[in-house]
């Protein structure tokens, strides 16, 4: 066995194969650094480049890019506060803190390290479980994979607020929006509103990027801060602030350890992901630390355990993808596909045959690994200063990815509507409080509890499954994370005072209650809709509903309450008042570009908005201004068009063009 483990390790270091990973480790950081794209998308990318390659360099190259996303995501998360990847929600939210107070290279220093262990460690224990975890996964049944994603947005929606309720309340929502579309069962479609664009479900991607990603466009563009705040600024760079982050890391190595454990074992479960990796992670950190925790507010404890997790989880993914055929990630969904193009099946034959091939793909993710994160680590110092840019020169060029990042997920209209609704929705679940965490993991996590619950309820015809020994230790440890995070709430609470509450941007009262009704509303107008459908249909929504609405009704109750304790008010200071309108402003804006596409085209209506963006709102000048514009159009006409050869939105006056001027001129560099 050891010597067909070191043969793996040998077909790595051929020429082709090694030349193949390093384009991939490339590839992998730099979809990671981008919104909207991510893991699965990359692999899509990447594999008709692999038509013609043998396997050993094919599969570098993918998982040489697969690998490393998670390590290139960081940047977003810990700069922008914008998740690059579904596995990078977590580390926003200690991860950006940090970069506000100016330790950003801190944070990433602390990011990589723990990247790179984890990625090792992952695909260690992948390399010694390929033989002996296959009664493991056969004990998992429909009941323990529900228990799982309820365990999984229980801990977000416990952990990413300051209310309890409100985290369950915007969980069941996102499992309300998961339910879109077709129902798990039965050919019947659930709240399309007799739009074809739903029938399929609700988009993912403009979803993820309207609730994350446009609320801190707002910020940017309204206040004109750079990330790093006035005032908090302790370190403009340096290495020094780098490596405190990694001997942060080696300080908390038994955190590390464990979360790389977490990270490694969650993501053998297929259908869960890095999606649930990092929150059990940050979850387990939370409640395991008893020396000064600052979670939330800038703890590196709360980056260092969601980023070792989320990479190990790439080694624990690959466990049931290559033994059993069973995808642990959507990305090695897409993988699987690559593997049966060149010829080979998972099951026997690769433990067995092809055992050296699947002892490459473990060294694969060590290599990758660490080169990613070496890479990142050289470059940090330089990545750290974003957190110095103004605001008002980072909107523009991350509004562009923002934008194409939602078009690539259906590439029809809906994905650009769809981002504005959930940009309005986000911004004001910021402001008002509601963490929006939870309602991603739910939509991601909602179709595999439903159908995971509806087999469950079949087969042991009602509730009798919950006795089942892992439920039961799931349900305790639910029940442990909800109680920790209420006595952790109550405690944070206690010695807040009532003129820095009022005046916070944080947590908006009438926001929040507003809101907190606007969803009691749309819980209960989904239960009555779902009222006229089958028992099997119905059932999952209406739970949602039911629960959803309860939820909401304790966070108002315990609003009030704290209100009234703390002594704040309805009424709205100068500071919110100007925010609120920046806020209008500027999504009124977004709203016309989303207009002028239609008009005008993609291609166009994007540079115009960097360019008059920069020059009347930001002031910059003509020539500045005019040249990010250019450099805006050569990204969608060099990366999007030439690159992933996307489908754009037909517009007026690209039609109008082509019937003036027909094939005089190249049409596909405009519209």
């Amino acid at each position: 066995m050891l010597e067909v483990f070191f043969q793996g390790l040998s077909m790595v270091f051929e020429f082709q194969a090694f030349v193949a990973l390093l384009i991939g480790i490339l590839c992998g950081i730099t979809i990671g650094i981008i919104p909207g794209l991510g893991g699965g998308i990359g692999i899509v990318l990447l594999l008709p480049f692999t038509f013609g390659m043998d396997s050993t360099a094919a599969f570098a190259l993918l998982l040489g890019m697969y690998a490393v996303t998670m390590t290139g995501d960081t940047v977003t998360s810990v700069m922008l506060g914008i998740p690059g990847t579904a596995a990078s929600q977590a580390t926003i939210l200690d991860g950006y803190p940090l970069a506000k107070k100016g330790e950003a290279q801190r944070a990433l220093g602390a990011a990589f390290a723990c990247s790179a262990f984890g990625g090792l460690f992952g695909a260690l224990i992948l390399a010694a479980s390929l033989p002996l975890l296959k009664p493991l996964l056969r004990s998992f049944t429909n009941a323990e994979l529900f228990m799982l994603g309820v365990l999984g947005i229980s801990m977000v929606g416990a952990l990413s607020g300051r209310s309890v309720f409100k985290g369950l309340a915007t969980g069941a929502f996102g499992v309300l929006i998961a339910t879109i579309g077709y129902s798990q069962n039965e050919a019947v479609p659930r709240y399309f509103f007799g739009s074809d664009y739903l029938l399929d479900g609700a988009p993912l991607l403009p979803i993820v990027l309207g609730l994350f990603a446009l609320p801190e466009m707002v910020d940017l563009a309204v206040r004109n801060v750079s990330i790093a705040r006035d005032g908090m600024i302790k370190d403009v760079g340096g290495r020094e602030l780098m490596w405190q982050g990694v001997r942060d890391a080696i300080k908390n190595w038994w955190l590390v350890i464990r979360s790389a454990v977490i990270g490694t074992y969650v993501g053998i479960v297929p259908g869960l992901g890095g999606s649930v990796t990092d929150w059990i992670a940050y979850g387990h950190a939370v409640q395991s630390t008893k020396k000064n925790p600052k979670f939330g507010e800038g703890d590196i404890r709360g980056v260092i355990a969601p980023e070792t997790a989320n990479n190990a989880m790439r080694g624990g993914g690959l466990i049931p993808t290559i033994v059993f055929g069973i995808p642990g990630t959507t990305g090695y969904a897409i993988l699987l596909g690559g593997m049966l193009i060149h010829g080979l099946r998972p099951g026997p034959a690769m433990l067995t045959t092809e055992l050296a091939l699947s002892f490459s793909m473990v060294w694969m993710i060590i290599i990758a690994n660490l080169i990613g994160a070496a890479l990142m680590m050289i470059v940090s110092n330089r990545v750290a200063y974003l957190a110095f840019v103004p605001g008002h020169l980072i909107v523009p060029g991350v509004m562009l990815f923002v934008l194409m990042g939602a078009w690539m997920d259906t590439s029809t209209y809906g994905d650009w509507v769809t981002l504005i609704i959930a940009g309005i929705v986000g911004y004001l679940m910021k402001r008002g409080g509601w963490p929006r965490p939870p309602i991603i993991l739910a939509f991601i996590l909602g179709a595999i509890m439903e159908n995971s619950f509806l087999i469950t309820m079949n087969i042991h015809l009602g509730f009798g499954w919950l006795a089942r020994p892992i439920v039961l230790i799931i349900l305790a440890i639910i029940a442990i994370t909800i109680v920790a995070s209420m006595r952790r709430n109550q405690s944070s609470l206690a010695g807040l005072k009532a003129e820095e509450a009022q005046s916070s941007l944080d947590e908006i009262p009438i926001v929040s209650t507003g809101l907190g009704v606007f969803l009691i509303l749309i819980f209960l107008g989904c239960m009555v809709l779902a009222l006229d459908w089958s028992y099997s249909v119905r059932l999952f929504p209406i739970s949602a509903c039911i629960f959803g609405a309860a939820m909401c009704g304790f966070a108002l109750v315990q609003g009030s309450l704290r209100m009234r304790k703390i002594g704040l008010t309805y009424d709205l200071m100068d500071n919110q008042r100007q925010v609120l309108s920046g806020m209008v402003q500027f999504l009124l804006i977004v709203s016309a570009i989303v207009v002028g596409a239609l008009v005008i085209g993609q291609k166009l209506v994007i540079p115009i908005f960097i360019l008059f963006f920069c020059r009347l709102w930001a002031g910059f000048s003509w020539q500045f201004s005019m040249a990010y514009a250019v450099a805006g159009w050569i990204v969608l006409v060099g990366f999007y068009e030439s690159v992933l050869t996307i489908f754009w939105q037909p517009s007026y006056l690209g039609e109008l063009a082509k019937d003036m001027l027909g094939a005089k001129v190249p049409m596909w560099l405009l519209f």
